[in-house]
């Protein structure tokens, strides 16, 4: 855009600043007439500017407050760097796709905005990466051109990288064989090289050399739980049944001399009459 073009020095560093990656700024996607744009809130621009990555920059203005950083983000906004919209309903049928977006004629910068992008940043490194695949791609098609040294050169760090690949597949066939083996003749087993797929570095792939395929043991609170359900479960079956129903039991006794005694009310407490020999 032409604005883009009359902006000073620091408000362009600003808008630099805020499109690399350096910023933190939280990026969302949208659609904006049917083309994909990026957007942000302008709460994340504020904390942007209130970070030490901005502090550290040069040439730009000091940032303290958030009244400050609106100030400076409203001059970048003044320049068409980005513009403010207005969010809509997302436009797929599920909810993460990107949600409608709109322009709003009165613009301003507020933090419970959003505002999308119109400026790509810096574009040297995508200038120079199409360089370097264009060079890529025209020494590949002139390499029968090249040198005999040069030539002999790539051929042998094909054979190299052949080899490494082959010997990284060869150790991983021996390993499984041998703990076929030894999982047989000495249970339960021995991995060659344990760390060999692990997510660790090149060295600590090879260390260390063997080691027996144990079971992973369990952790002591996972224990500690099974005693306790175990011992609860084995209370709340010695527990009589009138005791669980919250009623009080009580044991009758038979006397053989005795006569039989009456039989006891429900809900009532048991009486027993006892015989005077006198």
């Amino acid at each position: 855009m032409e604005q883009q073009l009359k902006a000073p020095p620091d408000v362009k560093k600003v808008a630099d600043f805020l499109r690399g990656g350096g910023a933190g700024l939280k990026i969302r996607v949208g659609a904006l007439n049917g083309k994909r744009v990026d957007y942000f809130k302008g709460k994340s621009a504020i904390k942007a500017l209130l970070s030490p990555a901005y502090a550290k920059l040069k040439g730009v203005p000091k940032v303290t407050t958030e009244e400050e950083a609106s100030t400076i983000l409203q001059a970048v906004n003044a320049f068409a760097f980005y513009l403010r919209v207005q969010r809509g309903q997302p436009t797929g049928s599920s909810s993460s796709s990107p949600k409608a977006l709109q322009i709003i004629p009165e613009q301003l910068f507020a933090p419970k905005e959003y505002y999308a992008w119109f400026y790509e940043g810096s574009q040297w490194t995508t200038y120079a990466g199409g360089v370097l695949m264009i060079v890529i791609l025209l020494a590949g098609v002139m390499f029968p051109l090249w040198p005999p040294i040069m030539r002999l050169g790539v051929w042998y760090l094909s054979i190299g990288m052949l080899g490494l690949i082959g010997l990284f597949f060869g150790i991983a066939i021996v390993r499984l064989i041998f703990y076929i083996i030894t999982v047989v003749a000495a249970s339960p087993g021995i991995w060659i090289f344990p760390q060999l797929f692990a997510d660790v570095g090149f060295v600590d792939s090879f260390i260390p050399l063997w080691e027996w395929d144990l079971p992973k043991k369990k952790s002591k609170k996972k224990k500690s739980d099974k005693k306790e359900k175990s011992s609860s479960k084995g209370k709340s079956k010695a527990e009589p049944a009138s005791t669980q129903n919250g009623g009080a039991f009580i044991e009758e006794v038979e006397d053989d001399d005795a006569p039989a005694p009456p039989r006891p009310r429900r809900g009532g407490a048991l009486i027993e009459e006892v015989d005077d020999d006198e």
